[in-house]
C-alpha cells in the first residue's frame, strides 16, 4: 500500500494506492472512481517500465485508489501507482510514513503537479514524515516544516534510492524572514490627488473597500495599483493561506516558495461569473480567491456583467466563498479588499469641471444604474478623483512615498491588533454586534451621525460602515473615542451616491 493525497477544492484528503497482483490473464485495471486522466496513467506507467529497463509485472493487476467513494482526478497519482507496482517486487525502504505525488512522462521524468503545498500541509497534519514530490515543485514545498521533502526529477533516481542503491538529499527549508522584499509601484509617482491619497491610506489602515469615480485620465487606476505598497506586510500564516490558492490553481510562479506579497488581481471586465468566483468541471478558485489577503481591483466597474458584480456581495461579507455542485461543495477563502474604479457616465465627463458631457440624462442614469444599491453600500469609501491641474503635474515637488504612508498604516493596524487580540484583523471586520463596544462616540459625534442618518436616509449597513471608517480615522490619530472630526470625515466618503446616484 502506497500513500498519496488528493484535493477537494483546496482541502487535501488521504489517498492510498492498493495493488493486487494475481496469476491470471494479463490485465491492468484502476478502480476507486478514477477519472479519464487517472485511467490513462496505465499507459504512461507501462511506458516508464519499458524505457527504464524494469520488467513489467505479469498477470492481472488491480489498483484500488481508496477511499473508493471519492472521485480521483488528475495525473498526480502516476507516481504512487508506479511505486505500488514496484513495492510488490520488494523495496528495501519502508514506505509506511512516506507520501508520493507526481505525474510521469513516458520516459520516466517526474513532472510537476498543482496543489503540492496544501497536500504537503495535509501530509504533515496526518503524521507523515517524508514526501517524494516532483523537482519542479521543490520551491513551494520548502514552506512546509517538520517533514522531509525529497524533490525528484526522474524515476530512476527514486527507484535507486528506494532500493538502497542511491542517495537523495532532502530539500532545504527557506525561513520566511529570508524571502526577498516586495517590489511595488510607489505612491510618490502620483502627482496631486491629496484627497484620493488620504482615502487610500484610510482604506489600507482599516482594510476597507473603496470606490474611485472620476473622468478618464484622472489617475484612478494609477492610484489603485499603488494600494498594495501601503498595505501591511503579510504574515507567514497569510502567505501560506494565499499560496495554497495559487498552488491549487497552478498559478504559483516557478521557483517562488511563497506568495509573500499582497496579491493584486485586476481581471478584465469581460470575465465570467465562474472566472471571478471559481468553478469548472473540476472546480478551481477564481479571481476572488486569488485576491485573498490582498486587493481585487475592478476597473470600469459598470462594464462588468451584472451577475458577476452581484456575486461579490456574499464573499465581501463572509470572507469565504462556497461553490456548490451536485456531488460536493467547495469552500474557498475570499478575504480581500475591493478597489473599484469607474467613469461617471459612458463618455466619462459627467460632472467634469472643464469639459461638457455628451450623454443624455437617461444614458447617465442607465450607466450608473448598473451598480446596484447593495453593492454600492458595501463600498466603504466613495471618492471623487478629479483631473490634476497643470501646476501640480509640472511641479517638481517631491510627493510623499509609500514607505512613509505605510508607516502610519502600520501604526494604526498595531492599535487594532492590540484591541482585537487576534480575533479579527482590522476595523473592516468588526461584527455589527460589537460596534457599540469598539466604536464609542463622543456626544457631538453622535449628534452629527444622527443628523446625517436622518437627512441622508442611510441604511443600517451604511451606518455600520461609517462607524468602521470613523474608527479607523480615530486610530490613525491615536484616539480611543471617535470624535466629531472623525465621524464627519467618514460621512463625507458616503456622499457621492447623492451626487451621482441622486438617492
Amino acid at each position: 500500500m502506497v500513500h498519496s493525497l488528493g484535493l477537494s477544492g483546496i482541502e487535501p484528503f488521504h489517498v492510498t494506492a492498493e495493488v493486487s497482483m494475481t496469476k491470471a490473464m494479463p490485465a491492468f485495471e484502476i478502480v476507486g472512481l478514477p477519472d479519464a486522466v487517472v485511467r490513462e496513467s496505465r499507459e504512461r506507467i507501462r511506458s516508464v517500465f519499458y524505457h527504464c529497463g524494469i520488467g513489467f509485472p505479469e498477470g492481472r493487476i488491480i489498483v484500488n485508489l481508496a477511499p473508493a467513494n471519492v472521485k480521483k482526478a488528475g495525473s498526480l497519482y502516476d507516481l504512487p501507482i508506479f511505486i505500488g507496482l514496484l513495492d510488490q517486487a520488494g523495496l528495501k525502504e519502508n514506505l509506511e510514513n512516506s507520501i508520493f505525488i507526481g505525474e510521469l512522462s513516458l520516459s520516466g521524468e517526474i513532472r510537476g503537479a498543482a496543489g503540492i503545498l496544501p497536500m504537503l500541509l495535509g501530509a504533515h497534519a496526518l503524521g507523515f514524515s517524508r514526501a517524494f514530490i516532483p523537482a519542479d515543485n521543490a520551491a513551494e514545498a520548502v514552506a512546509v516544516e517538520d517533514i522531509e521533502i525529497y524533490a525528484v526529477s526522474h524515476i530512476t533516481e527514486l527507484f535507486a534510492f528506494l532500493q538502497g542503491r542511491g542517495t537523495l538529499p532532502p530539500a532545504k527549508t527557506i525561513p520566511f524572514t529570508e524571502l526577498p522584499p516586495p517590489d511595488f509601484l510607489d505612491l510618490s509617482d502620483v502627482k496631486g490627488q491629496g484627497i484620493a491619497k488620504r482615502a487610500l491610506e484610510i482604506a489600507a489602515a482599516g482594510g476597507h473597500n473603496i470606490l474611485l469615480i472620476g473622468p478618464p485620465g484622472a489617475g484612478k487606476s494609477m492610484l489603485a495599483k499603488r494600494l498594495p505598497s501601503i498595505l501591511p506586510d503579510m504574515t507567514q500564516k497569510e502567505a501560506i493561506e494565499t499560496t495554497k490558492v495559487y498552488s491549487v490553481c497552478g498559478k504559483l510562479p516557478k521557483g517562488v516558495p511563497l506568495i509573500h506579497t499582497r496579491p493584486f488581481r485586476a481581471p478584465h471586465h469581460s470575465i465570467s461569473v465562474a472566472g471571478l468566483c471559481g468553478g469548472g468541471s473540476i472546480p478551481k478558485p477564481g479571481e476572488i480567491s486569488l485576491a485573498h489577503n490582498g486587493v481585487l481591483f475592478l476597473d470600469e466597474l459598470p462594464e462588468f456583467q451584472r451577475q458577476a458584480m452581484e456575486a461579490l456581495r456574499q464573499p465581501m461579507e463572509d470572507g469565504t466563498l462556497m461553490i456548490a455542485r451536485a456531488q460536493a461543495s467547495f469552500c474557498y477563502p475570499s478575504r480581500f479588499m475591493l478597489a473599484a474604479a469607474m467613469n461617471p457616465c459612458p463618455c466619462g465627463y459627467y460632472g467634469h469641471p472643464a469639459r461638457s458631457c455628451r450623454c443624455s440624462p437617461g444614458k447617465v442614469s442607465a450607466y450608473l444604474g448598473k451598480i446596484s444599491g447593495p453593492l454600492l453600500s458595501r463600498l466603504d469609501l466613495h471618492v471623487e478623483v478629479l483631473p490634476v491641474d497643470y501646476d501640480s503635474l509640472s511641479s517638481r515637488k517631491t510627493q510623499e512615498n509609500s514607505k512613509t504612508v505605510k508607516t502610519r498604516v502600520m501604526a494604526a493596524r498595531k492599535i487594532q491588533q492590540e484591541r482585537y487580540k487576534g480575533k479579527i484583523f482590522c476595523n473592516a471586520q468588526i461584527l455589527p454586534g460589537r460596534l457599540a463596544e469598539f466604536c464609542p462616540l463622543k456626544p457631538e459625534a453622535n449628534r452629527i451621525l444622527k443628523a446625517a442618518f436622518e437627512k441622508m436616509g442611510l441604511s443600517g449597513r451604511a451606518y455600520d460602515r461609517i462607524l468602521k471608517v470613523a474608527r479607523t480615522i480615530a486610530d490613525m490619530e491615536g484616539c480611543e473615542t471617535i470624535g466629531a472630526d472623525h465621524i464627519s470625515e467618514a460621512i463625507q466618503y458616503r456622499t457621492l451616491d447623492r451626487k451621482y446616484w441622486k438617492s
